[in-house]
């Protein structure tokens, strides 16, 4: 149909999207981060369809499940727990109560350490990540660093349900167990230790977004008064297990940038100890490298 000036008239909005614009406003009411991309995206999931594609589901083919979800996203639970996958990275992993979500701001510390391992003048670069969580780190460093060896190590039988899913048919070798006591084994011989560590102080309880402080795992959050409780263990863990040279990569929070760096010290056997901004430039993950005797 063409309008009087010749132009193409628009056709009539689909249901669908007619519905996705009102989610929108109800999420964003609800106080949601980002509104358009979850009703988006909710939709794209209950429908079977790709984002880009939900101006193709027929009026006739709306489910009218999708407002159940949106109700539940309303109520601050996860997105990731409403479709059940997290994407991170190259990866679509498996992610439901009981097992940290993994978040977009960790992509930016896992891409520095593929580049230093990438760097690196070793074959095989034997990699360890402490509280894999899911297992989003171990498995991306396996996926984009094809002959590295990769230890991922988590203690939470809760988390575990979910790791085990994810790293399953991958190079990635789990471990269960106290990340703080892991690898004996291993010690001296390790290229990089990465991790995600629970670093946010007790007393920021309050402030922690409903999706984390209500559904997260309290273990893979909160972390003493200061929130560096875990970082000052995983020091020495990280030291303990690094070969000469080797380096450490610690993700810590925005507010943390300065303190992370002066844990692993000089006098504690480190050099070049240093925080990096995250995509944002907010000060985001603190990298150091073990001392050469």
């Amino acid at each position: 149909m063409q309008s009087p000036s010749g132009g193409r008239l628009p056709g009539p909005r689909s249901l669908l999207l007619a519905e996705v614009a009102q989610a929108t406003q109800r999420l964003a009411a609800a106080g949601v981060p980002s509104p358009r991309f979850d009703a988006e995206e909710l939709a794209a999931f209950v429908h079977g369809v790709k984002r880009g594609e939900l101006h193709t589901v027929k009026d006739g083919d709306f489910d009218a499940r999708y407002w159940e979800a949106i109700a539940r996203r309303e109520a601050r639970e996860p997105l990731q727990h409403i479709t059940g996958r997290a994407f991170f990275r190259y990866l679509e992993l498996q992610v439901g109560p009981g097992v940290f979500v993994p978040r977009p701001e960790t992509e930016s510390v896992v891409g520095w350490a593929i580049d230093a391992v990438r760097a690196m003048d070793v074959v095989e670069p034997l990699i360890v990540d402490l509280c894999t969580g899911s297992g989003a780190i171990a498995l991306a460093l396996a996926q984009e660093v094809p002959r590295s060896r990769v230890h991922a190590v988590e203690l939470s039988d809760d988390a575990l349900l979910w790791t085990r899913k994810n790293v399953e048919g991958s190079r990635v070798e789990l471990h269960e167990g106290d990340a703080l006591a892991a690898l004996p084994e291993l010690d001296g011989q390790i290229d990089l230790v990465i991790s995600n560590p629970p670093y946010i102080p007790l007393t920021e309880w309050e402030y922690v977004a409903p999706e984390a402080r209500d559904h997260d795992p309290e273990m893979a959050l909160f972390s003493g008064e200061d929130g560096l409780d875990f970082i000052r263990g995983l020091e020495r863990t990280a030291h303990r297990l690094l070969r000469p040279g080797g380096l450490v990569v610690v993700e810590h929070a925005d507010t943390q940038g300065g303190q992370v760096p002066w844990i692993f010290n000089e006098e504690a056997g480190w050099v070049d100890a240093a925080d990096h901004p995250d995509l944002n430039n907010r000060p985001r993950f603190a990298t150091a490298r073990k001392a050469m005797p």
